[in-house]
């Protein structure tokens, strides 16, 4: 029988560092792939999920059962995913903002084509859309128009009330709508689109 994610999270805060290969190999890929998709470079990306892996490691005894892992480590993952977007707004200068606008290196849905998002074409237009989208808005619709979490899901993931989530999403969706021209914004993943019963 397959050991679950808590169970591995229970062996990890003790010191087992077998379970926490297991759990990396777990969320790794998806961790990964989180990151990419909200900064847009893979690099960065790549860095964000190793810390992240760490961070679950140094600090499993904090974790709490009643969560479910996977909120957990998306927790983990959006909040160092903030700080690196943080980090790189008080370096970067108007002028490199906007060469990497141009080169559509924008933070947020970098590999959304393969995902099912908008074709190549529309790509760019959208990455340029989400430069107006707030930092939580653009989080919130990463995480549940992409990775297909629920409403109570991301309101775990980023510490806030579900009606929070729900009124972030509706006016990033609202600005999308206006920089796009009321153009789709994007399809639901398949696992949005199971949780749609909780909306």
């Amino acid at each position: 029988m397959k050991t679950t994610d808590r169970e591995l999270m229970q062996r990890v805060a003790q010191g087992d560092e077998g379970a926490f290969a297991d759990l990396a190999e777990r969320f790794g890929p998806r961790l990964l792939t989180a990151a990419w998709r909200i900064l847009g470079n893979r690099a960065d990306a790549e860095d964000a999920g190793q810390r992240a892996l760490l961070r679950l490691y140094t600090s499993a005894r904090g974790y709490r059962p009643e969560w479910a892992v996977s909120t957990w480590v998306y927790r983990i993952t959006t909040n160092i995913c903030v700080d690196e977007i943080r980090r790189r707004r008080g370096r970067m200068t108007t002028q490199k903002a906007a060469q990497e606008e141009a080169n559509g290196q924008g933070h947020l849905f970098g590999g959304w084509s393969a995902a099912g998002g908008p074709p190549a074409g529309q790509a760019l237009d959208v990455q340029r859309a989400l430069q107006q989208v707030p930092l939580e808005a653009r989080l919130l619709l990463a995480l549940r128009y992409v990775d297909g979490l629920s409403y109570g899901e991301l309101a775990k993931v980023r510490g806030i009330s579900v009606n929070t989530v729900k009124s972030q999403l509706a006016r990033g969706k609202s600005i999308l709508r206006k920089a796009l021209g009321d153009h789709a914004i994007a399809r639901p993943s398949r696992g949005e689109q199971a949780k749609g019963a909780e909306r």
